[in-house]
């Protein structure tokens, strides 16, 4: 009876390191489809496409974008001892601003995404 305690212990503990490892099914990939980085928070995949001169901000729900037209977005990117804050606006598939960004690689973004509840927040480091 011991033994099988002892294999079923042992068995849970490794089921539990594959879980803390990223392995998770759950129908969907988490690839850039349009060039960025991507962080999943809540089920929901978030791709920052990041420029000098334009910032994407794509929001996916299990692998199909997510209705933005409601949402609001504020992108923040610390670079060194620089910190710029952005208002991405809803555009179609997307949130988007356009101007003159510091972007630079190793650059920290952190985007405060708020959709039909509570703002979620998704961060990235930039390549």
């Amino acid at each position: 009876m011991k033994l099988i305690h002892l294999i079923t212990a042992i068995t849970l503990g490794l089921s539990g390191l594959a879980f803390a490892a990223g392995g998770h099914d759950h129908g969907h990939e988490h690839k850039p489809l349009h060039g960025g980085i991507v962080t999943e928070v809540k089920d929901m995949d978030y791709e920052l496409v990041a420029k000098p001169e334009q910032i994407q901000l794509f929001v996916r729900d299990h692998g199909k974008p997510a209705n933005i037209s409601k949402g609001s977005a504020k992108l923040t990117v610390l670079s060194g001892n620089q910190k710029q804050e952005i208002n991405l606006l809803p555009d179609v598939e997307r949130f988007l601003a356009k101007g003159t960004f510091a972007i630079t690689p190793g650059a920290k973004a952190v985007a405060q995404v708020s959709l039909d509840g509570p703002a979620v927040t998704a961060r990235f480091v930039l390549k």
